[in-house]
């Protein structure tokens, strides 16, 4: 009643481990006598000897959680590890504002709103970190009356 050999030889033939290989019971008499790889070849044939699927661990739980963390949730105080610079440092949320900014006043300069001495302006004071954001920056240029008050952020993404 050992299988072993035909279990490895089956194995070698699909491709797969030795525990992945699966034994038809009632068709064992037929599996001992199989003792060359075109008997084993024949009995895959008849699926007398068949693969098994490949077990893995289920995404589901981590992919609730992935899209939890995508809105916003989980992300409370218990949950940090490193430091607030850690998480991501202040020259990197510094590049993010200052692109920000610079995006909306080349939209502003490129569409007509503001002049090119203006843009300059603008420019040199969210470099100098007169603005905390792009919101900020406009709401100064409403204040001193270089925009319209129902100016709305564009939001213009570039790519490159």
């Amino acid at each position: 009643m050992d299988i072993k050999y035909q279990k490895r030889l089956a194995a070698e033939i699909l491709d797969c481990g030795k525990d992945r290989v699966w034994i038809d019971d009632t068709m064992l008499d037929e599996v001992i006598e199989a003792i060359t790889r075109e008997e084993v070849r024949e009995l895959i044939n008849r699926e007398v000897i068949k693969k098994k699927p490949k077990e893995g661990n289920s995404r589901g739980r981590i992919n609730y959680k992935k899209g939890q963390k995508a809105k916003g949730r989980r992300k409370g105080y218990g949950k940090r590890r490193g430091t607030k610079n850690a998480r991501q440092s202040s020259k990197d949320s510094w590049k993010n504002r200052i692109r920000s900014m610079r995006r909306e006043l080349k939209h502003m300069r490129d569409t007509g709103l503001i002049d090119s001495s203006t843009y300059r302006e603008f420019y040199n004071r969210s470099k100098g970190g007169a603005f905390e954001d792009t919101a900020d920056m406009v709401l100064h240029l409403q204040m001193e009356g270089h925009i319209d008050e129902d100016y709305e952020i564009k939001g213009v993404k570039e790519d490159g």
